[in-house]
């Protein structure tokens, strides 16, 4: 079972997490997710982000794009999302997370009135994945994000970040084909 961020094709572009098999599965999630956002924390939401790419020089401190290159994160959020869900599905997804390799920055099982967290990354930090419950709100977050990729579309004098204009698809679990 291979379990999906935002990864490079091979034509340099990242991907959305299609999570065949992946995060939103092993949590158990049966509900298919639009792309856009309702109302901001309190519904569905399936956005995808750009941001500038800039020189790793000395540690990431000059202040230069990379041109063509652009960060992008993928955000989805469940509401109506019990206790009998989420904490099963929490736990399970720890465990996946760490039978596929990935570094676990943090884990906290809160208590029913408290949000849970899973916080994990893989490649240096280069590829990263949150996971929040609200049980206050039934409420579920997560996503993926990657450095940074190439866009092969770009061309010099382009305003913006490369990518800017991905939209995600239709967002759920994975299909038997």
């Amino acid at each position: 079972m291979g379990i999906d961020g935002l990864s490079p094709r091979e034509d340099g572009e990242p991907r959305p997490p299609a999570f065949p098999g992946g995060a939103y599965t092993v949590l158990g999630f049966t509900r298919t997710i639009s792309p856009g956002i309702g109302k901001i924390g309190g519904s569905t939401e399936s956005t995808l982000g750009s941001d500038f790419c800039y020189d790793g020089f000395l540690l990431g401190l000059k202040d230069e794009t990379i041109d063509g290159a652009y960060s992008m994160n993928h955000r989805w959020a469940l509401d109506h999302v019990p206790a009998s869900q989420a904490v099963p599905g929490m736990r399970g997804l720890h465990q996946s997370l760490v039978d596929e390799g990935w570094e676990v920055t943090s884990y906290h099982e809160g208590e029913l009135d408290r949000s849970w967290n899973l916080f994990v990354q893989r490649d240096d930090g280069d590829e990263r994945m949150p996971f929040t419950w609200y049980p206050d709100r039934e409420f579920f977050t997560g996503g993926a994000s990657v450095l940074c990729a190439y866009d092969p579309g770009w061309k010099n004098g382009d305003v913006g970040p490369a990518g800017d204009a991905q939209r995600p698809p239709v967002f759920g679990p994975a299909q038997d084909t």
